[in-house]
């Protein structure tokens, strides 16, 4: 397994960047009312991003939740169709999920086990080499459906990752009020893969981690469930009030050192990045930030004909009626 070339690492950073000022951004908007709801993930762009990186896009495939902005940015998705989730116009995002191998946000919990279990299992009977990778928060992995496809990829020796992004907080529950026998890796035995634990504030321990993950269901050795131990700074999502269930103290303690400055202060120290290079990177995410919020505030406007779309994989001909009455309509 190589290690990151000067341009990959400087990749990375410029993807973590991206994701941290996006994210407080988003967070902003919501407040100014310009987009209704966000599940931020501040303090977890290593995690995400790390990765997002590892993952080949010609060949595997992403199944996200809704908190995996991270790993949007790291896959090159779409981001102003990805936030058609968040902006209230469109379920899962607009983004291509065939193109971007990352498929559409999922807001119920543990759905994108499943999901990333049958995937895999198509790769399997179509012979092909591509891996899923499920990222799952640590209450999500309380679900049924998690160990269903936990124990299915098991039993079948899937090429699945079951990437979970331990920030110790299932919402307002935590870790050890949530999680039986003693850790979220130590399930991993209990369905007969392994299970390992990095550092998920370390943006490169992560990136490594995964591709050997990766490459370890690729040459058919199954599933690996990876846990990567970080923490939420700030809230759920924008409806949360965590004061409710723990103190400023108690994050500030418990948080540790941020992991964008972290990897910052560590790629100066190393040479692969310089100042100039960082501040060439906070303007390029200034100007890129304007664009998005002008999308956001002023979005072009939608083709109401969308709602006859996606309703079957085959439109019925009272659809079809409709949808050209509508036409019709829509052309006067």
């Amino acid at each position: 397994m190589a290690d990151p070339s000067p341009a990959q690492e400087r990749d990375l950073y410029r993807d973590l960047v991206a994701a941290r000022r996006l994210d407080v951004e988003l967070v902003r908007w919501q407040r100014q009312g310009i987009i209704p709801a966000f599940p931020p993930s501040f303090g977890q762009e290593a995690a995400q991003v790390g990765a997002g990186a590892a993952i080949d896009p010609t060949r595997d495939f992403a199944f996200p939740m809704y908190r995996e902005l991270g790993v949007a940015v790291a896959m090159g998705v779409d981001m102003l169709g990805y936030l058609g989730n968040h902006d209230g116009s469109w379920n899962g995002g607009r983004h291509d999920p065939v193109a971007s191998r990352f498929t559409p946000l999922q807001s119920v919990v543990g759905s994108n086990g499943p999901h990333a279990v049958g995937w895999a299992l198509g790769q399997r009977l179509d012979d092909r080499e591509g891996v899923a990778v499920a990222f799952i928060g640590d209450g999500g992995t309380s679900q049924g459906d998690t160990h269903e496809a936990m124990n299915v990829a098991g039993l079948w020796n899937l090429p699945v990752v079951f990437f979970v992004t331990n920030n110790r907080w299932a919402i307002s529950v935590p870790e050890s009020s949530q999680v039986a026998g003693g850790s979220i890796v130590a399930r991993a035995a209990g369905y007969g893969f392994p299970g390992v634990v990095v550092d998920g504030d370390d943006v490169l321990a992560v990136r490594a981690a995964t591709i050997a993950a990766i490459a370890r269901a690729r040459r058919g050795e199954g599933p690996t469930l990876i846990e990567a131990q970080t923490y939420r700074r700030g809230p759920h999502a924008t409806s949360d009030d965590p004061s409710r269930y723990r103190t400023l103290d108690d994050e500030r303690r418990d948080a540790g050192e941020d992991p964008l400055d972290r990897y910052r202060a560590d790629a100066l120290e190393r040479g692969v990045i310089d100042t100039a290079f960082v501040q060439a990177v906070e303007d390029e995410m200034t100007t890129w930030l304007e664009g998005i919020r002008g999308h956001l505030v002023s979005p072009a406007p939608r083709d109401g004909s969308e709602m006859f779309d996606f309703v079957y994989a085959e439109p019925t001909s009272e659809l079809l009626d409709q949808k050209a009455e509508w036409a019709k309509g829509a052309a006067l």
